[in-house]
């Protein structure tokens, strides 16, 4: 222990050191945390969704009174939105945790109790080592959030601490609505991260599939200020064609929308490849194989097939596929609508193929790869991922880049036996609202031996915690988006410091991180070798913001020292081809008929032969003032008409004699939920859908953190047993009943 303790102070202290010469530099160039006091403007970042706007931040004696866009983001363009603002009353909450706390009693009549960090650090250690010397390393299981994914920290340091741990059972947001665009990218391109983004700013043809960038600022497409730029398409005689089951406010400012059956995009997109090589439309590039092997399999998907079971006419269908195959330049764009049911990964499978055999793939106008500052991909500094090397223990469902589908997370913590889940720890997430079955998951929390969660609030997660470690928030943190700049429409660059100093009682997540991997490792029964628990502590000791000027500086295409002093960001120029150079596949092919995707295709075929059940389909949506399941609380975002409602056609109420306004009971296979509802045109008949991340209540008393916010969980009702092949959740497309409550 001597040894442990000796060795963690002396990379911590170089890491320090390290640490201070960037804030020598820093405050060289004036871009250190405002003084107390502070007078005047500063520029930062809202790092809440994937657009990554820039912001402008108004200050007055030290405290936050105005927000704006920044008009020399070179990305954003001084575009903001609700959420934007809003990233003020996150640091401000009362209802934040600030301190970490640890929960004495359960239930509804647990109290929490505020303790220091040093307390609070080694119980979470004590704990999480406890589990892995009783019963192996894979009693414990981790889940990481969606804010991960927008922290550099978490980004730099909260991978790099989970490796530490080695256990199997690791779980992310990343399954509930994205995994099927990696699966079929590792397949195709070579690496899991490579996605190909719309040159929405060149295209003249965008075909959207379950998508909605009015309300996301794209997802995966890192787009800001998406209304001007389908305004700027529309102005040079472009055309943006929807397919979604809801008038959503994508569609509604669309040139054509049309409704598809949840569930059976797949369908329609396949028949659209039918029309392709049937209609003589292909040109596909040198560089692909089994371009007839996809022929054959999509023979008998034709647009007559899928007008059965879609809802879209063969019309419609070969319409589309002739405006889209004759434009110059067009992207087919696929979102969580499709990336959410049992067949995502052939949908986006499909959606490449209408890409690459049109000639649209690697063009301008089309679709390319954004090259970053970071590249990631290049770089290997994220692996290309792989499928199957290991299953779940209960349900044997395979893993995919490491991860267990968050769908088997319930059911490896309550069923007995080796491997069964003792301890979890979250990190920035809310699985409890967020994944399928959620009060099931909650439940089986209650079960564990011992549970902590890295978070900034009381939810319906972290509730079941023994101890809550809250890091510094947005504004307080250095920040450059590793991600999102390597999704983006644009090739740019921006590194942002934090706006204000954090408090000398609080801890950066990348902090908390570096503490919980040294204190757990040294806890350990079983010890790694001593130069490997080095390696890990020197990594975990260095400040993200040291290793990003590190990889700047390895990338060459722009410096951490060009970032401090263009605080608005840099502009990279373009999207440019890249093609066939920059594939991670052998021979630098693309197989456009990958076996793992071809082998669903009779899992598709046999769905399609089971007749309709005659019950509703539920899908979810989201809000442009929502960040997921949190941000519930703000004033500004939550005042205005109600968005809680289920929706539903009028026919369909009027078929159930109910009235729009009722509360009515929605049944699923697994659970059953209580909501008002709202009769409106802009669903599809026989589609329901209720707004992702809302039912803030638990046990009839409302959270602290979503105190304006009524509604009921979508989750209660999705079915964990229903999948993607990829291991995704669907969610989507869930078999409803819809009776008056």
């Amino acid at each position: 222990m001597a040894l442990s303790s000796a060795t963690h102070t002396l990379t911590k202290t170089a890491g320090t050191a390290l640490n201070l010469t960037a804030g020598i530099a820093r405050k060289a160039m004036g871009t250190e945390p405002v003084p107390p006091g502070f007078t005047g403007t500063r520029l930062g970042v809202c790092n809440l969704c994937e657009a990554i706007c820039g912001l402008e931040f108004t200050l007055e004696d030290g405290k936050v009174t105005g927000v704006r866009g920044n008009d020399a983001d070179p990305l954003s363009h001084g575009h903001i939105c609700p959420k934007g603002v809003a990233i003020v009353d996150i640091y401000e909450d009362p209802d934040r945790l600030r301190h970490p706390v640890r929960r004495i009693g359960s239930g509804p009549d647990a109290e929490w109790v505020e303790i220091g960090w040093e307390e609070a650090l080694d119980r979470v250690a004590d704990g999480l080592a406890a589990a892995v010397n009783m019963h192996g390393r894979d009693a414990v299981g981790i889940y990481l959030g969606n804010p991960n994914a927008h922290s550099l920290g978490a980004q730099t340091h909260g991978v790099a601490m989970i490796k530490t741990f080695r256990t199997r059972n690791k779980f992310s947001a990343s399954s509930v609505d994205q995994i099927p665009h990696q699966f079929v990218a590792m397949q195709l391109y070579g690496h899991q991260l490579m996605l190909p983004i719309p040159d929405i700013d060149r295209m003249s043809y965008f075909l959207v599939f379950g998508a909605n960038p009015m309300a996301s600022n794209g997802s995966l497409m890192t787009v800001p200020d998406f209304p001007n730029r389908l305004r700027a398409l529309k102005k040079r005689g472009g055309q943006m064609v929807v397919f979604d089951p809801r008038r959503t406010e994508t569609a509604k400012v669309a040139t054509a929308h049309h409704f598809v059956r949840p569930g059976t995009d797949a369908v329609v997109l396949l028949s659209m490849l039918n029309v392709l090589f049937t209609d003589g439309l292909t040109t596909p590039p040198a560089y692909l194989d089994n371009v007839a092997e996809v022929e054959r399999l999509v023979a008998d998907f034709t647009p007559e097939y899928a007008a059965e079971t879609s809802g879209v006419s063969a019309e419609v269908i070969r319409q589309i596929t002739h405006e889209f195959a004759a434009a110059d330049g067009a992207a087919a764009y696929g979102r969580i609508g499709v990336s959410t049911h049992g067949f995502g990964s052939i949908c986006q499978w499909a959606i490449q193929c209408l890409n690459i055999l049109t000639g649209n793939f690697d063009r301008e106008g089309g679709v390319m790869f954004t090259e970053p500052a970071i590249d990631f991909v290049a770089k290997k500094i994220v692996g290309q991922g792989h499928y199957d090397i290991w299953r779940s223990r209960v349900r044997g469902v395979s893993e995919f880049a490491g991860e267990l589908p968050v769908s088997v997370f319930r059911e490896e913590i309550t069923t007995e036996g080796e491997g069964q889940i003792r301890a979890v720890l979250t990190l920035a997430g809310n699985p409890v609202l967020s994944t399928p079955d959620g009060k099931g998951l909650g439940e089986a929390f209650d079960s564990l031996d011992f549970m902590a969660c890295v978070d900034i609030y009381l939810n319906e997660t972290t509730r079941h915690a023994d101890v809550i470690l809250p890091p510094t928030t947005a504004l307080e943190r250095d920040q450059y988006d590793l991600v999102f700049h390597a999704l983006a429409v644009r090739n740019t660059a921006r590194f942002t410091p934090a706006l204000f100093a954090k408090k000398k009682d609080a801890m950066h997540d990348w902090e908390i991180f570096r503490e919980l991997a040294v204190r757990t490792t040294a806890r350990l029964k079983t010890k790694k070798p001593l130069s490997k628990r080095l390696a890990e502590r020197a990594q975990l000791s260095v400040s993200p913001a040291i290793l990003v000027a590190a990889l700047l500086a390895a990338g060459r295409r722009t410096s951490m020292r060009a970032l401090l002093r263009n605080p608005a960001g840099v502009d990279l120029g373009p999207l440019k081809p890249t093609m066939p150079d920059r594939l991670q596949t052998k021979g630098k092919r693309i197989n456009v008929a990958p076996e793992l995707l071809v082998a669903d295709l009779d899992r598709l075929r046999d769905s399609l032969a089971v007749p309709a059940t005659g019950e509703l389909l539920l899908i979810g949506r989201r809000h442009k003032q929502d960040c997921n399941s949190w941000m519930h609380n703000s004033e500004r975002l939550t005042k205005g008409k109600p968005r809680h409602q289920l929706l539903m056609h009028p026919d369909d109420l009027a078929a159930r004699g109910i009235e729009s306004g009722s509360l009515v009971q929605v049944s699923s296979r697994v659970g059953s939920v209580v909501v008002e509802v709202s009769g409106v045109d802009d669903m599809m008949p026989g589609v329901v859908s209720l707004p992702h991340g809302y039912g803030h209540q638990v046990d009839g008393t409302r959270m602290g953190n979503a105190s304006k916010v009524v509604g009921v969980s979508i989750n209660d009702l999705t079915d964990p047993e229903r999948l993607d092949v990829s291991g995704n959740a669907a969610l989507n497309g869930v078999p409803v009943t819809v009776a008056s409550a």
